[in-house]
């Protein structure tokens, strides 16, 4: 089987849980770093579910955290503070690679730069083995794309269930 489809519900652990919730790395970044999206990331990441971090997301947070501590933008605490919250957070790590048609088919559909389009072709792939998959960012161009494939933008009340 592609790898593209290894992921199952049994794998993600996904049974059970209120929502499944696949970060890309504008999300994950708000709960490390204070911004105007902390908040609603932060309630996120406290909810009891299934929160999924690819592996492009994780290089993406890394390689932004290793600039902020080589430009000394934040102090050496804070920048070990976010890397501890990486490591131990409520992520569940995921390998997993867009289908290569469903890149084909959203590229032309969607003003989003490369990385961008392949976070929302894995979550497009992924939804065939979890349909209820829900999408987190905070990039706008991102979410107007996910939005546009029917991941509906979640909303951080815990009443609320992601459909």
């Amino acid at each position: 089987m592609p790898s593209s489809k290894r992921s199952s519900k049994t794998e993600t652990g996904a049974e059970g849980y209120e929502f499944v919730l696949y970060w890309d790395a504008s999300a994950v970044l708000s709960s490390l770093f204070r911004d105007n999206h902390s908040d609603e990331a932060v309630e996120w990441a406290s909810r009891d579910g299934v929160h999924l971090l690819s592996s492009l997301a994780y290089a993406e947070t890394c390689a932004v955290i290793a600039r902020l501590e080589r430009e000394r933008l934040f102090p050496n605490v804070l920048i070990s503070s976010a890397l501890e919250t990486l490591a131990s957070g409520p992520w569940r790590r995921l390998s997993l690679l867009p289908d290569w048609e469903v890149v084909g088919a959203l590229a032309p559909k969607w003003p989003v730069r490369g990385a961008d389009l392949w976070h929302l072709a894995t979550a497009v792939t992924l939804r065939r083995e979890l349909p209820a998959l829900g999408m987190l960012t905070f990039d706008n161009r991102m979410a107007v794309a996910a939005a546009g494939e029917g991941f509906e933008p979640p909303r951080a009340n815990p009443s609320l269930r992601l459909t």
